[in-house]
């Protein structure tokens, strides 16, 4: 089925199904234009919003609805460690992410079990954050961003999947869940790992100045700024991580 998700939705269009993850939005990667900014915010809220009140009036409702977030929801907070419980932060993706899980409401008034994945960078070869890493790094040209000190917050693809099993069966995970492996690291040591399994040099560090000039609030927000993030939630509900170590994912993606 085909559908719109800035357009409302039939109710019996998303009636008996037992689970229902929503996972859509625009990329945010890009400069951030003020349109930019407009289709990243109205993709999630809007279209989070229409899936959750549909489902709230289904004949059948669904036991669990998994909805994206993201660890941007707690801002740029130094070496401060990250929970669940944490209060949200401040910026352009702190509020998107406020607002998109403010959006699940109605499916939580109706009584549907809702979990709003919190989810740090998810490591694939396919794309994404270390897809877009690849090139340069490949080619020695690789290297920390700004001072390298700000924390990254990571998962491996495919614990981010068994991860989101382990939601959809546990009745007692719901409400934010921090999608993140046990161990964040910094940035310089993100660029010294990944390095290493590539065998490559990590010299060309790119400066904080370039990273702003590069990609404005996008480079100051995502590149510059991180956040400690634990997986308290996955962890004391006994979720087994596959990749703990940054290495070994990376390896594990790298090398197959």
């Amino acid at each position: 089925m085909a559908w719109d998700p800035a357009m409302p939705l039939a109710p019996e269009a998303v009636s008996g199904f037992d689970a229902v993850i929503h996972l859509a939005g625009e990329s945010i990667f890009g400069r951030w234009t003020a349109a930019k900014k407009r289709k990243i915010r109205e993709s999630r809220v809007a279209g989070t919003f229409n899936l959750a009140q549909a489902l709230a009036h289904t004949d059948e409702k669904p036991k669990v609805f998994v909805s994206g977030s993201a660890t941007g929801y707690y801002g740029n907070r130094g070496d401060e460690m990250l929970s669940e419980d944490s209060v949200p932060g401040t910026g352009f993706l702190a509020e998107v992410c406020q607002a998109w899980e403010e959006a699940t409401t109605p499916a939580v008034q109706a009584d549907i079990r809702t979990a709003h994945l919190r989810t740090g960078i998810v490591l694939s070869q396919k794309g994404g954050a270390l897809g877009a890493m690849l090139l340069p790094f490949k080619l020695g040209l690789g290297g920390r961003t700004g001072d390298g000190q700000q924390w990254m917050s990571w998962i491996d693809v495919r614990d981010m999947v068994g991860a989101i099993h382990h939601i959809l069966k546990n009745d007692l995970l719901q409400g934010p869940v921090n999608m993140v492996a046990p161990k964040p690291v910094r940035n310089a040591e993100f660029a010294q790992t990944l390095a290493r399994v590539l065998s490559r040099p990590a010299i060309f560090p790119m400066p904080a100045f370039g990273a702003k000039l590069m990609f404005g609030e996008m480079g100051e927000e995502l590149l510059l700024g991180g956040q400690q993030v634990e997986p308290v939630k996955l962890i004391s509900s006994g979720y087994p991580f596959r990749y703990r170590e940054l290495r070994a994912s990376l390896e594990a993606l790298l090398k197959q």
